[in-house]
C-alpha cells in the first residue's frame, strides 16, 4: 500500500533524527488529514438531498401502492444510508453540542419508537424498563442517537428472532442505562478495539455507530463500556450488555441549551391556492411539486432573485423557502417578502439548523422552522396544508387600547424584573402566579409567558398564553435558550423568546424591539 506523501516525509525525518523537519511533516499531516475528513463531511451531507428525494419519493409511492416489500427495503436502506451519514459527520465534528437539564427517560422511549419504525426491528422484541424518571445534563437529540445506535447495535447482533432489553435504574445515585441482547455475543477479536471507527463484529455494521456512541457518552461526562451479563437478573442470561453510566445529579455544571424539532398537527386543505417553492436543488422542488400539485398552483424558484420577481408579478398564499440560497438566503427572502405583502405566509426550510437563525424566524413571524432531511414527507405534507388552510403571521405590536400586559410568572424575582422593565416602556404588569380559568374581559395589550419549558409543560405554556392574549402578542421568556424551546414558542404564534435571566435594562431594550414599542424617555 502506497503511503501518503505527508506521512512518508514525517517517517523519514524521524529515521533522520531532524526533529524539526519531522514537527513540520507532523503539521503537515495533521492539516492534511483534517481537511480530508471536512471534504468527506462536506460531500455527505451533500448527498442527503438526492437522499432526501428518494425517501420522499418512496413515502409517496407507499401511499398509492402499499407499504409493500421492497418498498420496505428500498425505504429502509434509506435510513440506513441516512444514519451512516449522520454517525461519520458526528465523529468528524469537534464541536459540543449544547446541554441542558432533561428527562432522560422521555428521550429513551423516543428511541425506542424510532426503532420501532425501522422493518428490521420487526422481527426482535424490545423491552424497555424505566421504573423512574431520570433528569441529567445533556442534549435530548444526542441522547436519542446514542440509545437508537446501541438498539441497532443489538439488533444487527441478533441474526434472527431475538429479544433487545434496554433497562433505567440507578447505581448509588449515578442514572445508568443497559442495552442488552442475546445474539452470538461479541467477537473476542474484536473487543479490545470495539469502540474505535470501522471495528464491528456484525456482518450488516459499518463500524460506525459505536465510535458515535462513545463521542456522545464522553460529551455528557458518561461512561460507555461493555460488562458482565451477570449485571442483569434476567434468565437465561443476556449475551453482550452494555452500560452508560451518566455523572450523579449536581455534579457538574450546567450547560448551555440543546438543539431539536417538533412535529405540527394537521389540517385538510379547504381550496386550491398558490404556493411558491424556493430551492437550489431541482429534487427538492420537484418533491414539493409532486406532493402538493393537486392541492395548489406550485410554483418554483431556484434562488431568491426569481421568487421575487414571482411575488412582485403577484402574491402567493404560503412561500417555502430553504435557508442557505445561492445569493440572498431565505431569511432575507422572508424579509423582501414581507415588505412586499405583511400578510407573506413564509415556512423557511435548513439542513443546517441553529439557535440563531431559528430566533431570527421566530421573530420575523415564520410560520415554521422545517429541518432537512424531513423524517416523513407525510407530515410535511400536513404542515403545508395547514398553513395554505389560513394560519396567519404573528401580530407584530401591541394591541391598541391598552396598556396592561399579563406576566405569566412563578418566580418572584423574575417577575419583579419584568414590571420594572415593562414600566420603563409604560406598560402596566399584571403578574399571574397561576393559570387563570378564563381570560380577563377587557383583553391585554399582551402577554409575557415565564414559566416552566419542559417538555412536560411548555406547550401547555404555551397554549396559555395565546389563549389569554385573546389575538394580543405574546414573549416567551426561558430559563434555557434552546433550538427546541425556540421553535415550540414559533410554531404556537409568539413573537419573541428571550433567556428569562436578564436585566431589567437589557429585557426592556428587547421586549421593545420584539413588539415594536418605542422606549420612553
Amino acid at each position: 500500500m502506497d503511503i501518503p506523501a505527508p506521512l512518508a516525509h514525517l517517517l523519514q525525518a524521524l529515521e533522520a533524527g531532524d526533529l524539526p523537519a519531522a514537527k513540520a511533516a507532523a503539521a503537515e499531516l495533521q492539516r492534511t488529514s483534517s481537511g480530508s475528513t471536512q471534504l468527506a463531511a462536506e460531500v455527505l451531507h451533500e448527498l442527503r438531498q438526492p437522499l432526501l428525494g428518494v425517501k420522499a419519493y418512496t413515502q409517496l409511492l407507499s401511499e398509492e401502492i402499499g407499504m409493500r416489500g421492497p418498498l420496505r427495503q428500498m425505504l429502509a436502506q434509506v435510513e440506513r444510508m441516512e444514519q451512516i451519514i449522520s454517525d461519520f459527520t458526528r465523529l468528524a465534528s469537534e464541536r459540543p453540542a449544547p446541554q441542558q437539564p432533561v428527562s432522560l427517560v422521555t428521550h429513551v422511549q423516543a428511541a425506542a419508537r424510532s426503532f420501532g419504525l425501522n422493518p428490521d426491528s420487526s422481527r426482535v422484541t424490545l423491552q424497555v424498563e424505566a421504573p423512574e424518571d431520570f433528569r441529567i445534563q445533556g442534549n435530548g437529540r444526542l441522547l436519542e442517537q446514542l440509545t437508537l445506535n446501541l438498539l441497532n447495535n443489538a439488533r444487527d447482533a441478533v441474526s434472527g428472532p431475538g429479544r433487545v432489553k434496554v433497562v433505567l435504574t440507578r447505581e448509588g445515585t449515578s442514572p445508568v442505562m443497559y442495552v442488552a441482547d442475546w445474539g452470538p455475543g461479541v467477537p473476542e477479536a474484536v473487543r479490545g478495539h470495539l469502540f474505535e471507527p470501522y471495528v464491528t463484529g456484525s456482518k450488516r455494521g459499518t463500524g460506525l455507530g459505536l465510535a458515535v456512541c462513545k463521542r456522545i457518552a464522553q460529551e455528557h461526562h458518561a461512561r460507555l463500556e461493555l460488562v458482565p451479563p451477570s449485571v442483569l437478573p434476567d434468565q437465561p442470561p443476556p449475551t453482550t450488555v452494555f452500560r452508560v453510566l451518566f455523572p450523579a445529579p449536581g455534579s457538574l455544571p450546567s450547560a448551555p441549551p440543546v438543539r431539536a424539532s417538533t412535529p405540527a398537527p394537521t389540517a385538510p386543505a379547504t381550496s386550491r391556492r398558490r404556493m411558491l417553492v424556493v430551492d437550489d436543488e431541482d429534487i427538492i422542488r420537484s418533491v414539493f411539486k409532486d406532493l402538493m400539485g393537486r392541492e395548489c398552483e406550485v410554483l418554483e424558484a431556484a434562488n431568491a432573485e426569481e421568487a421575487l420577481a414571482h411575488l412582485k408579478r403577484g402574491p402567493v398564499d404560503l412561500l417555502v423557502t430553504d435557508k442557505n440560497l445561492p445569493g440572498l438566503s431565505g431569511l432575507e427572502l422572508a424579509q423582501r417578502a414581507r415588505q412586499l405583502d405583511p400578510g407573506s405566509r413564509v415556512i423557511l426550510m435548513t439542513g443546517y439548523p441553529s439557535l440563531v437563525t431559528a430566533q431570527q424566524a421566530l421573530e420575523l413571524g415564520l410560520l415554521d422552522y422545517l429541518l432537512k432531511p424531513f423524517d416523513d414527507i407525510r407530515e410535511v405534507r400536513a404542515k403545508l396544508r395547514e398553513a395554505l388552510a389560513g394560519a396567519t403571521p404573528t401580530r407584530r405590536g401591541l394591541r391598541p387600547g391598552s396598556r396592561r400586559v399579563d406576566v405569566l410568572d412563578d418566580s418572584p424575582a423574575s417577575a419583579r424584573q419584568l414590571t420594572e422593565a415593562l414600566s420603563r416602556l409604560g406598560l402596566e404588569a399584571r403578574v399571574l402566579t397561576t393559570a387563570p380559568g378564563e381570560p380577563a374581559a377587557e383583553p391585554p395589550a399582551a402577554v409575557v409567558v415565564s414559566w416552566d419549558f419542559s417538555p412536560a409543560y411548555g406547550r401547555q405554556a404555551l397554549e396559555l398564553a395565546r389563549k389569554l392574549g385573546q389575538g394580543a402578542p405574546f414573549v416567551v421568556l426561558a430559563e434555557y435558550l434552546s433550538q427546541e424551546t425556540m421553535l415550540e414558542a414559533l410554531r404556537a404564534g409568539a413573537s419573541g423568546c428571550l433567556p428569562r435571566e436578564m436585566e431589567a435594562r437589557e429585557l426592556s431594550h428587547e421586549l421593545s424591539r420584539i413588539l415594536e414599542q418605542a422606549p420612553s424617555p
